[in-house]
């Protein structure tokens, strides 16, 4: 076959980005971007490999019983959501299968060789067999009225700004593979307020001649467009990154988002290097605290811009929840949490340990993390700057370690540290099944510590990313 091609087939299989697996008319494999299994589709041929292909599709012949209408305009466009064509307990069957799959294969754990439990979904009740008329009146207020499917869940946004083919200003997201962007006011995963201080936003650049930036000529004011918001206190903070020191008519900046929303927070973010990283090191609050607070099962949080906070309210109730459960703390046992980022799972851990020791690499989120801590009234936490290689040497022996490292998983220097030390727990919280997996078999190896239980939980509804929460338990370690 070649590019352009067009062929019949029906989808097999999703890989672990979203896209559908089919055959061509030989035989030889193709990813198509949008299909799921059980679609049959005439596709176009995009790309060729020496062993696989890239194609589109050019027209769904029989949809998959598991194919839904998306409940957003842009979706396939956009390249914030990849599984909105598909049902919610398909996505949920998808995601669970994912995590089980990477810790067999890459893993190397045999099948009922660890307690595999139902992922949770984003419903309190909700496994794969729960139907949508079980759920409560309250629960079902999240849900879009055409689907059982989650919606505004995200408290966390960041939207670049530009300008289109006609020269008007934009926000939005980049669509898949790129850098352009599609236009947004009104994400359906993001919270509602977002899209009115977009507006806001616009409103006031458009008022004053203020320019966005433009990655070819590394000129123009605005970047990006980051909004954060406490689901539980209804605290807002937006935070602009600029390609400057200052904004001209700040205060028309803050009277214009004011109109909008009820602002806690407005802070600017200096980044002028050429570079895809979003935020860059220096912060100006102009408006109100240098944080959001938000609320968790009781506990309170100082959110800066800077800091990293799950940002699925809901689904991190479940998660640090399970995280918790799996400790099994009795008020005796001292805790390490490594990655700490804010103390959002350390100050969980608190309540039911003797002593917990946080650490984290980002300065500003271990600030949080100790106000965190006075906030609510914790004395039994201490937080260390630091990568978690380097500091967690220095600390009492635990006789439980939690880790919840970003998606490239733990550091291979933290893993031996957490051999030497031989804890009577390990709970290992991951965003990446495929390194999680990889991480697991290091620590089982010549049976240091023997996987018991691995629950995935959904947080990005929508998306192909999963959280997995798992527990270790010493085995027979070798001298």
């Amino acid at each position: 076959m070649i590019k352009n091609d067009i062929f019949e087939t029906t989808i097999s299989d999703l890989t672990n980005e979203g896209e559908g697996v089919g055959k061509g008319d030989d035989g030889f494999t193709f990813f198509i971007h949008g299909a799921i299994p059980g679609d049959r589709v005439k596709a176009s041929v995009t790309k060729l490999k020496k062993t696989y292909g890239y194609a589109r599709i050019v027209e769904i012949l029989e949809p998959s019983r598991d194919r839904v209408m998306p409940i957003c305009p842009v979706a396939g466009k956009c390249g914030g959501c990849s599984l909105l064509h598909m049902s919610y307990e398909s996505e949920l069957r998808f995601k669970e299968n994912k995590v089980k799959a990477a810790i067999e294969r890459i893993g190397g754990f045999p099948e009922g060789s660890f307690e595999f439990e139902p992922i949770i979904g984003f419903f309190s009740n909700e496994h794969l067999n729960v139907p949508s008329s079980a759920k409560s009146e309250s629960e079902n207020s999240n849900t879009h009225p055409n689907t059982s499917r989650p919606i505004h869940y995200r408290n966390k946004a960041q939207f670049p700004v530009g300008k289109d083919s006609d020269g008007n200003i934009v926000t939005g997201f980049y669509a898949g593979r790129s850098h352009r962007i599609i236009p947004i006011e009104d994400c359906m995963i993001e919270h509602e307020v977002t899209g009115e201080i977009l507006l806001a936003v616009k409103a006031y650049m458009e008022k004053n001649h203020v320019t966005s930036y433009d990655e070819t000529t590394g000129r123009g004011l605005i970047r990006h467009v980051m909004v954060r918001v406490g689901f539980a206190t209804g605290e807002v903070g937006v935070c602009l990154v600029i390609n400057g020191d200052k904004v001209p008519a700040q205060d028309e900046l803050i009277s214009e988002i004011k109109k909008a929303i009820c602002l806690t927070s407005l802070s600017l973010n200096i980044n002028k290097e050429n570079t895809n990283v979003i935020m860059g090191r220096k912060l100006i609050t102009i408006f109100g605290n240098d944080y959001i607070t938000d609320e968790i099962n009781g506990i309170k949080f100082h959110i800066s811009p800077m800091s990293f906070y799950q940002v699925n309210h809901t689904g991190v109730e479940k998660l640090y929840g399970k995280a918790l459960e799996f400790s099994g703390l009795t008020g005796t046992e001292t805790v390490w949490d490594l990655y700490c980022g804010i103390g959002t799972i350390s100050l969980f851990l608190a309540k039911k340990a003797k002593k917990v020791y946080g650490v984290e690499i980002v300065p500003e989120a271990i600030e949080n993390a100790k106000e965190n801590a006075l906030l609510n009234g914790f004395t039994n936490v201490d937080f260390e700057v630091g990568a978690a290689e380097d500091i967690a040497p220095k600390l009492p022996k635990p006789d439980v370690i939690v880790v919840d490292p970003p998606r490239k998983g733990c550091d291979e220097k933290l893993l031996q540290t957490i051999l030497k030390y031989e804890p009577e727990k390990i709970v290992y919280v991951s965003c990446d099944p495929a390194t999680l997996a990889r991480d697991l078999k290091i620590l089982c190896e010549n049976r240091s510590f023997k996987l018991e239980k691995v629950q995935p939980v959904d947080m990005f509804s929508g998306s192909v990313h999963v959280e997995t929460v798992c527990l270790l338990s010493k085995g027979d370690v070798k001298s």
